[in-house]
């Protein structure tokens, strides 16, 4: 068996360029180890449709709510792709986790829909969701803050 060449966390990053750059196919050699990932067929990806309207937001709109810490306390899960966020794996299910949920390292916490892939976000950290800074179907930019745990 080939000795593992590349670390986790580039395996990660590899696998967030491909979705960023919409490629269905990666395939990275070194030496005789060999990584490969290919993105869902579209039978495979999950869909969301909705006929609710897309909405402007202002930049006045955009600041953080009077009363409200700018910074959460907490550790904060970011997006680490820009996409569409939503809580629950399809329309008709329930959420992955909502506030008051315990979580696990590596527990599933939301999805991030970004070229047509959903991207499963789990979480970096143990404990218990505090607060969702998102709402279901709003876009998201890289490392907005989605999440807190504490």
């Amino acid at each position: 068996m080939a000795e593992l060449k590349l670390s986790v966390s580039e395996m990660k990053e590899l696998l967030d360029k491909m979705s960023a750059l919409g490629l269905q196919k990666i395939t990275v050699a070194q030496g005789d180890f060999t990584f490969k990932a290919e993105a869902p067929q579209p039978a495979q990806t999950l869909c969301y449709a909705t006929d609710a309207p897309v909405q402007a937001v202002t930049a006045q709109e955009a600041h953080p709510v009077a009363g409200k810490p700018e910074k959460p306390e907490g550790n904060v899960m970011k997006s680490p792709i820009v996409g569409t966020f939503y809580s629950r794996p399809a329309p008709d299910k329930e959420p992955f986790v909502s506030v008051g949920s315990k979580v696990k390292k590596g527990d599933v916490l939301f999805i991030i829909e970004s070229m047509k892939l959903m991207n499963e976000i789990t979480s970096e950290f143990d404990g218990e969701v505090a607060e969702i800074l998102t709402e279901d179907g709003q876009g998201v930019e890289y490392g907005q803050p989605v999440m807190v745990i504490r």
